[in-house]
C-alpha cells in the first residue's frame, strides 16, 4: 500500500474476492390453470398468458393439452419444461396403445405423471401439474401434483400465480366450506360459469393471468373446448 493524499490511502493491488458461479435452469412463465369434477363431467381450465417477470412473451400459449377422449392435462410453470413433460406423456400413451391395443385409463395416466416426476425428483421439472377426466365409472376425477410426484384426487384444485385468490373462492362455491346450506351437486352450467368468473375477478389482481381462457369440458361424448377473452393488459 502506498499514500497519495493525507489521510487517504491506495491499495496497490486489486482486491480478490470469491467469484460466483450460479446455475438457475429455471424461470417462471406465469399462469393460472384449475379443474372442477363433477357427477359426470370435468372441466379443466386455463389462461393463454406465457410472461416472464413484467413482460408478456405471448398471448395465446395453450397450458391445456387433450391426451385422450377422457383425459386432459394442464401444466403450469417453466414452460420448457412443461412442453418436454407433455412430450414424455404423449410418447408413453403411445406406446402403452401399441403394446395394448386401447387407450390409458384416467387413472392409469395419474399414476403414470406420478412416476415421471419422481424420476426427475434430483432436478425437478419446474410445473405444477393438474390432471383432469372421467375415472372408468365415468366420474369426474382431479388428480393434482407437487413437482417431485406426490399425488392426490380431489373435488376441485387451483395452481399457478392467481390460485391464491381463486383456491379460496373454490373451497367457498364447490366445496361449501363456512356455509349454512348443505352442500349439493352442481351442474355443468353452474360449474362453468364458477370456472369464469374466477378467472375474470383473478385478472384484476393478478398481471401474469390474462388475454384468453381456454375450457376443456370432458363429458361421455368426448372433449369440447370452449375460449374466452380475459382482460389484455
Amino acid at each position: 500500500m502506498f499514500s497519495t493524499y493525507p489521510g487517504q490511502v491506495v491499495v496497490d493491488h486489486p482486491v480478490k474476492v470469491p467469484i460466483e458461479h450460479r446455475f438457475d435452469p429455471y424461470v417462471d412463465n406465469g399462469g393460472t390453470l384449475l379443474s372442477i369434477a363433477g357427477e359426470d363431467f370435468c372441466v379443466v381450465a386455463a389462461d393463454t398468458r406465457q410472461s416472464e417477470g413484467y413482460s408478456i412473451n405471448s398471448r395465446y400459449v395453450p397450458k391445456s393439452v387433450k391426451l385422450s377422449d377422457k383425459t386432459v392435462i394442464s401444466m403450469g410453470g417453466c414452460y420448457a419444461d412443461c412442453l418436454t413433460l407433455t412430450k414424455k406423456i404423449q410418447q408413453s400413451m403411445e406406446w402403452y396403445h401399441h403394446a395394448h391395443g386401447k387407450t390409458m385409463s384416467t387413472a392409469a395416466v395419474a399414476q403414470m405423471l406420478s412416476i415421471m416426476l419422481y424420476q426427475k425428483r434430483f432436478f425437478p421439472f419446474y410445473s405444477w401439474c393438474i390432471l383432469g377426466g372421467l375415472d372408468e365409472e365415468g366420474k369426474g376425477a382431479v388428480y393434482t401434483y407437487d413437482p417431485v410426484g406426490s399425488y392426490e384426487r380431489e373435488s376441485c384444485r387451483c395452481a399457478g400465480s392467481a390460485s391464491s385468490l381463486i383456491q379460496p373462492f373454490l373451497d367457498n362455491q364447490i366445496y361449501f366450506k363456512n356455509q349454512v346450506s348443505q352442500k349439493k351437486t352442481l351442474t355443468l352450467d353452474q360449474v362453468l360459469r364458477i370456472t369464469k368468473d374466477s378467472f375474470t375477478s383473478a385478472t384484476e389482481r393478478d398481471i401474469y393471468t390474462g388475454d384468453y381462457l381456454e375450457l376443456f369440458v370432458i363429458t361421455s361424448k368426448g372433449v369440447e373446448v370452449q375460449k374466452m377473452d380475459l382482460k389484455k393488459d
